[in-house]
């Protein structure tokens, strides 16, 4: 605040970058939210009326609003066990009108990135990657979110490190910066004309106020220099609950929510399958009369709606991601969680699994 200016592009947006950079070996631009980023994917990827993008049915509505809201198609994709993206299921989807695939990496782990991208360049489109839970997770030792040709991160006060609400946009392919650059600034080159490359800025290009501020990016930047002590904390929570829990989930015969062995995890979610929506709703119900928050995630965007006006009529059952809207339940996971909190919330769940 002393230093006068709270608008974006900063020195404390500047400094953002450089870490993202760092961390993700990519450019990345911060944008004032993932849902941002995804629609600024969607303007740089030229989607538009006509166009088929596959994207899974389980993931935050924000996917697919981006490219609803330039008039494609969406064509639902259902999830393996861990919630990500079948490359089967891609290749059952494509068509000739198919412009992109998005793959979410829920829970910060991802689908196979290999063979999704395989079949992207053979389809010669781009893959795009929602990472928005997946800050420092990798796929193969490589950071989810630059692996396709855009990535996109949220910093929602809910994520491993927020800033109440923003994200950023990856570039995979750094041949979008320079546009990138243009829709985020309201589709002007006020970015050049700040660099001297200019001698004014104007109009150039479609856009919207896709920055964020730079006292946004204030309180993000010391969480970004203290990602690995975050990253610590949240695994030793994860482990905690994974060593006293897994013996009486096994004998209820309840799942956690597994990450592939492909996958560094980034501790963004802890998660039970239940063996069905009744005992869910069980659970959440004992959990809450004991003041504990123990939520389900999304419902599947097919089942939606807006996702029967925006989707192809007549598509597959999606058994995965119906399975998972169902059954999935978190326990509670951030940093300040306090040793006897957690304790607390174990003690809860073995209560609910000793009378169930």
């Amino acid at each position: 605040m002393q230093s006068g200016h709270m608008s974006g592009g900063g020195p404390f947006t500047k400094e953002c970058e450089r870490q993202l950079k760092a961390l993700l070996g990519a450019e990345t631009r911060v944008v004032s939210s993932a849902t941002h980023a995804l629609e600024m994917m969607a303007l740089l990827g030229e989607i538009g009326p006509g166009d088929e993008v596959i994207c899974p049915s389980f993931t935050f509505v924000s996917t697919a609003n981006a490219f609803a809201l330039r008039g494609a198609e969406l064509r639902f994709a259902d999830n393996d066990d861990c919630g990500n993206i079948l490359p089967s299921e891609v290749e059952r989807l494509l068509t000739p009108r198919t412009k992109a695939v998005v793959a979410v990496h829920y829970a910060g782990a991802s689908a196979d990135l290999d063979r999704l991208l395989e079949i992207c360049r053979h389809a010669r489109i781009p893959l795009f990657e929602d990472a928005a839970q997946a800050i420092a997770g990798r796929y193969k030792g490589r950071p989810l979110g630059a692996i396709g040709a855009l990535g996109a991160l949220s910093f929602h006060e809910t994520k491993n490190v927020g800033c109440g609400e923003g994200g950023a946009l990856i570039f995979g392919d750094a041949a979008h910066l320079e546009r990138a650059e243009i829709l985020r600034e309201k589709g002007t080159n006020r970015a050049r004309f700040f660099e001297g490359l200019v001698d004014k800025y104007t109009w150039v290009d479609l856009g919207s106020s896709y920055l964020c501020s730079d006292l946004s990016c204030a309180y993000l930047l010391p969480q970004l220099e203290s990602l690995d002590l975050i990253q610590r904390r949240r695994r030793q929570i994860c482990e905690r609950y994974r060593d006293e829990l897994t013996p009486s989930l096994d004998r209820a015969d309840i799942q956690i929510l597994a990450c592939p062995a492909y996958n560094t995890p980034n501790h963004h979610i802890f998660a039970l399958i239940l063996r069905d929506d009744s005992l869910r709703a069980d659970f959440i119900k004992h959990m809450r009369a004991q003041s504990i928050a123990a939520p389900f995630h999304y419902l599947a965007l097919h089942r939606s709606p807006f996702g029967g006006r925006y989707g192809r009529k007549g598509d597959p059952e999606l058994p995965g991601c119906d399975k998972l809207a169902a059954r999935l339940v978190r326990l509670p996971l951030f940093y300040n969680l306090e040793d006897d909190e957690q304790g607390r919330v174990i003690d809860e769940v073995k209560r609910w699994l000793a009378k169930s």
